[in-house]
């Protein structure tokens, strides 16, 4: 895994020192700068809006395609599961995106992190509905599925010019994967037992924070996937935020991931199966 390889016909893999530099770095390294434009998710992770920044363009936040109207578009990001709401994109949905952006010269990035946590929907990978990989990329991350967020560890797949470009330009800059961190990669991605035991776990958190949640006057909109429950008590976030540390409990307010989340909090599910239980109790 320390170089480009191809893991199936016109099919490229790249490892990343997580995913989360991959996701600040991506425009840069793909030559977006100043002028262009990124699209994003309007409630999303706010990496992807640094990123854009970073590499000095304009950002769109939509959920619409027709939205962005005329103005040419150099990178689309997509993310199914959603971080923060736990939404699910259908294959059909997807496919649009990705012939839409290729009509346009744009490339799609789909984020993936939370791909094997479905819990009412099965999400679906980008890379399963194209016809090509061609100007596609999915962002795949081992800190959920596999715990091993210190280990820095992730990969991008896809479009294999696209994926020999970005390893031109890494290797150059020191973004290298170090070869333990490799080899545990390979361990874990040989192994599914693990991310069935871990996913058993957050399904266990999952109902019991979702019906406490509900029975204390919450409303939880999608997380029909993922590790969050987009939460609301239909007030400002930042009350609900108080409402829920006067209880003792941590919650992300929703304007974390765009001014569209005004009005909901992000409730995770990672903390430990006492604190999930104490929690439960709180809300009680």
């Amino acid at each position: 895994m320390g170089r480009a390889c191809s893991a199936a016909p016109g099919f490229g893999v790249l490892p990343t020192i997580g995913s989360k530099e991959l996701v600040a770095w991506l425009p840069t390294l793909l030559g977006v700068g100043p002028g262009d434009t990124v699209a994003i998710p309007s409630v999303c992770y706010p990496t992807y809006e640094v990123g854009a920044r970073l590499a000095g363009a304009n950002v769109i936040r939509t959920d619409s395609l027709t939205a962005i109207g005329p103005a040419p578009v150099k990178l689309i990001w997509i993310n199914s599961p959603s971080n923060p709401t736990g939404r699910v994109l259908g294959a059909d949905h997807l496919r649009k995106v990705v012939d839409w952006a290729r009509e346009r010269g744009a490339i799609v990035a789909s984020d993936e992190c939370y791909l094997p946590l479905g819990w009412d929907e099965t999400p679906t990978s980008v890379l399963s509905i194209a016809d090509s990989y061609r100007g596609v990329l999915a962002v795949h991350s081992l800190s959920k599925r596999s715990n091993l967020a210190g280990y820095r560890a992730g990969f991008v797949a896809g479009d294999p010019e696209l994926v020999t470009e970005l390893l031109a330009v890494r290797k150059h800059a020191g973004m290298i994967v170090p070869q333990p961190v490799q080899a545990a990669m390979i361990a874990a991605l040989d192994d599914e037992s693990h991310v069935d035991a871990q996913r058993e776990r957050y399904r266990a958190r999952r109902a019991a924070l979702r019906a406490a949640l509900e029975k204390a006057g919450f409303t939880v909109e999608h997380s029909e996937a993922g590790l969050y429950l987009w939460s609301t008590r239909d007030e400002d976030c930042w009350s609900t935020v108080d409402w829920l540390a006067e209880r003792g409990i941590l919650a992300a307010p929703g304007t974390f991931y765009g001014p569209a989340g005004h009005r909901h909090v992000r409730v995770a599910l990672t903390a430990t199966d006492e604190r999930i239980d104490a929690a439960v109790s709180r809300l009680a």
